[in-house]
């Protein structure tokens, strides 16, 4: 095995026990998808195995040292390319070598690494890095440049380990192809926590994280889903079952204790009659008190044990099944002209950012794709359409319509609100409170959370807050632009949304490297910079 997990739990610093007690393996080769609710703890799992942080209580053993690259990468920002890599010490062993220190020192730091700083560049190159520096500080470099630094660290350190924490969020679509390839190819045995339908497919088995612990499926993710479907089908009617069986014990319960009831009242009535002396009437009684009890408590045991077995049945029924999303249709007829683009660019004297100006149309009720690498102007061109800024050359005519903005950074969200404050901040129709908290709830905002501050929200719970407060706002936009909607959601709440985008009668233009929601959006233009 190269990893053996046992009895791992960690419990937060408020104290809020994340998960307990989850035992795992993993084969030599082996890849594995690791998924789960945002909340869940996967990247704390990750961190763990990486050995960045301790668990609670529990045991990990690795074969050898894993190679771990993050999600979030503010830690390294201060930090050269080479410091980020774990090779300056060698970089400089290597220079005080050839400087004249021929000390033991620098000899045991380079050990025989004679060609540490090629193969970086080398590495570096390999992932479209050429122009990175290792010298260079992190926090100059793009997401997704940062990413591919620590995926040419895998080329340069050949481990047998590796754990990614969503290596393809800041990708482009080459840089999604070329991991996927990787991975595909490659010997070690790999742990990926990913919303990436498409990475989530090359794997070779899925580990599910969530509030029983950990669900094994041997598969990849389409295979996950249809045993998850088929799992919470037999669940669900389990869980049916085991209401009748409760409602059936409940009326049984209550039938004997009426029929006892009269028993009784019908003896003592007899025992007046016939005269019995009082003494022998309270034996009687003491004794029929006593059976009546013994039968409730035979009731009521068999009731709670069915309690408690649909309880069980219950907990591992998943909250997302709740969370439903509807969004109301544009009003807009189909196949009006919005937005015409002629010839536009946007730039300063000749330094456009466009090598091609570029020229289209959007009419209502399509779906369009903007599509390019890291750097090319995406965002930019989103900027254009909504006209925050005026393109430098070339003409962009736009009709008269209501759009609807969601960014990266989700800037829809007042971070100074709390979620509560926030959802009344959108209640334009002047829904009641507990209307608002119903719906927060359907959201998966359980009642411990609605005083918590926006900006204490992990990406994933932001996105699902906004898209919480547009359906108490019912709006119907007529456009709704998207920018890297699927960043940071969880493969479950990903699904959904998707859903209720594709319900979507309006016009959508998006921003997207996840051609797997690409493809299950209806996308049926782009526009590729």
């Amino acid at each position: 095995m190269s990893i053996v997990v046992k009895q791992l739990s960690y419990i937060h610093s408020n104290r809020e026990c994340l998960f307990r007690n989850i035992n795992f393996s993993v084969s030599k080769g082996q890849k594995i998808a690791l998924i789960g609710s945002n909340g869940s703890g996967k990247s704390t799992l990750l961190r763990i195995l990486a050995n960045r942080i301790a668990p609670a209580t529990g045991d990990v053993s690795s074969t050898s040292k894993p190679f771990y690259v993050p999600q979030h990468f503010g830690q390294y920002d201060n930090l050269t390319v080479a410091q980020a890599l774990d090779i300056d010490s060698k970089m400089k062993a290597l220079q005080a070598i050839l400087n004249g220190d021929a000390s033991l020192a620098n000899f045991t730091q380079l050990d025989d690494d004679w060609n540490i700083e090629e193969k970086a560049l080398t590495s570096l190159r390999l992932w479209g890095m050429q122009h990175i520096e290792l010298a260079q500080l992190i926090k100059t470099l793009s997401g997704g440049e940062k990413t591919k630094v620590f995926l040419a660290g895998i080329t340069i350190h050949s481990p047998s380990v590796i754990l990614f924490d969503e290596p393809s969020n800041h990708l482009d679509r080459d840089g999604r192809e070329q991991l996927n390839n990787f991975i595909q190819s490659s010997k070690a045995t790999i742990i990926v926590v990913s919303h990436d339908r498409t990475l989530l497919n090359l794997l070779d088995s899925t580990f599910e994280l969530n509030q029983n612990g950990l669900d094994v499926y041997g598969g990849n993710y389409e295979f996950y889903k249809l045993q998850k479907e088929e799992k919470l089908t037999a669940l669900e009617a389990q869980a049916d079952h085991k209401e009748k069986a409760l409602r059936q014990a409940m009326q049984v319960a209550k039938e004997a204790a009426e029929r006892k009831q009269k028993e009784n009242s019908r003896g003592n009535r007899k025992q007046l009659k016939e005269g019995v002396p009082r003494i022998f009437m309270n034996t009687i009684k003491n004794k029929s008190e006593q059976s009546t009890a013994k039968l409730q408590e035979v009731h009521s045991d068999k009731v709670n044990g069915i309690l408690h077995n649909l309880q069980q049945l219950k907990q591992q029924l998943p909250e997302v099944k709740e969370l439903k999303m509807i969004f109301e249709n544009s009003n807009l007829h189909t196949g009006k002209i919005l937005i015409t683009a002629q010839d536009i660019n946007f730039g300063y004297c000749s330094k456009y950012l466009w090598e091609n100006p570029l020229s289209f149309q959007i009419r209502s009720g399509e779906r369009i794709a903007i599509v390019g690498k890291n750097g090319s102007g995406k965002t930019t061109l989103l900027k254009l359409i909504m006209g925050t800024i005026k393109p430098s050359v070339g003409a962009l005519n736009t009709a008269d319509f209501k759009h609807l903005y969601i960014d990266q950074e989700y800037s829809l969200l007042n971070n100074e609100l709390t979620l509560f404050q926030q959802v009344q901040e959108f209640n334009e129709q002047h829904l009641p409170e507990y209307r608002l908290k119903t719906m927060l709830h359907q959201f998966l905002f359980k009642q411990d959370m609605w005083n918590k501050p926006s900006a204490q929200l992990s990406g994933g719970e932001k996105i699902k807050l906004i898209f919480c407060c547009l359906m108490i706002s019912n709006s119907s936009p007529e456009l709704i632009i998207l920018d890297e909607p699927t960043n940071n959601l969880d493969v479950q709440s990903l699904e959904v949304i998707t859903s209720a985008i594709k319900d979507y009668k309006g016009t959508l233009l998006v921003i997207s490297h996840d051609e797997y929601f690409i493809n299950e959006i209806g996308v049926n233009e782009r526009i590729v910079l």
